[in-house]
């Protein structure tokens, strides 16, 4: 591994533990996965906030809509097994859709172009309030018409990919989540992934939780639910960790994977643009775009207490995976920001080694600085913000613990001089950025605490 790429690694997994603290989420685990092995992964926060369960890396997460991936994966292994093709229209399939769902082609589904509806009459079983459905009510609800033409736009489809389940039912002769377990899951080496509730015994799972709004605090939702025929739509549970080593598997430079290199291509390609403000994409199964000149691809998934997402950058043989336990999760945000950071290091390269002893955190009643070294200078990052580094100040370093600001944004310090304190065992104990005294989280604490006198208050209504 480069050596920017695990500086990189190291300074996203702090900036999130710090993110999760601040906007006080309930939990996130945080995963890396590089040339096809784990190589970080974090929890950070809780499982369960009714019982106060620690959070470790061994819990698994409903990740919702990454579900689309691995049955995206599982189509394209039985094309290679010359089972199906992907303009095959799914009426060849499953019997006893409308018409015009029954030639809308399987390619056409996988990439949400069939004009299917999205969730049916009564979304309900996204929000708690009914059973997620079983073939026969899939079916019941596919028997009405497309609501647009097909191949006209990317139109997204929980219902096509509860299709795609049944399917692979049908070509397999098998239960769904017995066979994508057994075709799929298990030969890419995840042991902590289950394609649907209940998980096996022993199996830790987080709980999810809701926002704190309307109700004014957060509360327990079991995520446990079976998914029946939406499965292959919503259904799996996993680690950070096995979610990122799968996607990193998926990537066409890849050199191991479930699937061929050209499978992999035709899923990670630009199949349809999404509608929306931000450029992307969608190919099969896996949503895509280009972030300051880097490919990416991966999916997000939202099921009830729990928002995640995962993305994959072929460039740096890489795979991150977020995932977050309520509802008001930051997993997309952060996952921008964590892309940021990378381009960061990766322009800057690996600290020069006089200066990697001036990482560190320091406060004042403003809020956190974190000083990264890369390259040969400092950067100090407002870990507040979703891009840490813009604007950052940057430090040159002139001698041990003296160094001027080589660089400061129009309201910032430039040209100002940065010195370091160090106390009677030689440790540094505090930092004079220009007029600024930042000082290490817990002695500002104790500053706060005796000059503000805090008590304790009603909360904001």
């Amino acid at each position: 591994m480069d050596p920017w790429l695990r500086s990189a690694i190291d300074y996203i997994s702090s900036w999130i533990e710090f993110q999760q603290t601040t906007i006080q989420q309930p939990g996130v685990l945080l995963a890396f996965a590089h040339r096809g092995e784990v190589v970080a992964e974090h929890a950070f926060g809780l499982a369960n906030l009714d019982t106060g369960e620690k959070l470790t890396p061994r819990h698994r997460f409903r990740i919702a809509s990454h579900s689309k991936s691995f049955t995206s994966a599982g189509i394209m292994k039985l094309r290679e097994q010359r089972k199906l093709r992907l303009d095959d229209p799914v009426g060849q399939y499953v019997s006893g859709l409308h018409p015009r769902v029954a030639e809308t082609t399987i390619a056409q589904a996988l990439s949400h172009s069939a004009g299917l509806t999205r969730d049916g009459v009564d979304s309900g079983q996204f929000t708690d309030n009914r059973t997620y459905l079983n073939a026969k009510e899939l079916i019941a609800e596919l028997k009405l018409p497309t609501t647009i033409a097909s191949g006209t736009r990317f139109k997204y489809s929980n219902h096509g990919f509860g299709l795609m389940g049944l399917v692979i039912e049908a070509i397999t002769k098998e239960p769904y989540p017995a066979w994508i377990k057994r075709e799929i899951v298990e030969p890419a080496g995840l042991r902590e992934t289950e394609p649907d509730a209940p998980l096996p015994k022993g199996a830790l799972l987080s709980r999810g939780h809701t926002r704190r709004m309307p109700l004014g605090l957060r509360g327990v939702i079991p995520g446990d639910n079976p998914t029946h025929a939406m499965a292959s739509a919503t259904g799996f549970a996993a680690t950070a960790g096995d979610t990122a080593r799968f996607f990193n598997q998926l990537a066409p430079n890849a050199k191991k994977s479930v699937l061929s290199v050209a499978s992999r291509r035709e899923m990670t390609r630009h199949h349809w643009r999404i509608p929306q403000t931000l450029e992307a994409y969608y190919g099969l199964g896996v949503n895509a775009g280009k972030t300051d000149g880097w490919d990416w691809f991966g999916h997000g998934g939202g099921f009830q207490g729990y928002v995640s997402r995962t993305c994959s950058i072929p460039a740096c043989e890489l795979s991150i995976s977020i995932l977050s336990n309520s509802l008001d999760g930051a997993a997309p945000f952060w996952m921008d920001g964590a892309m940021q950071i990378l381009r960061v290091f990766k322009s800057r390269g690996a600290p020069d080694r006089r200066l990697r002893d001036w990482t560190g955190r320091w406060w004042t009643i403003w809020g956190a600085s974190d000083f990264v070294p890369m390259g040969n200078r400092v950067l100090v990052a407002n870990p507040q913000f979703n891009n840490p580094f813009m604007d950052a100040t940057e430090i040159e370093v002139t001698g041990r613990d003296t160094g001027k600001i080589a660089w400061g944004a129009g309201y910032a310090s430039h040209g100002e001089p940065v010195r370091r304190i160090r106390n009677a065992r030689g440790k540094v104990s505090d930092v004079w950025v220009a007029g600024a005294h930042v000082k290490p989280g817990n002695v500002l604490a104790k500053e706060i605490e005796r000059r503000y006198k805090p008590r304790k208050r009603r909360p904001i209504p």
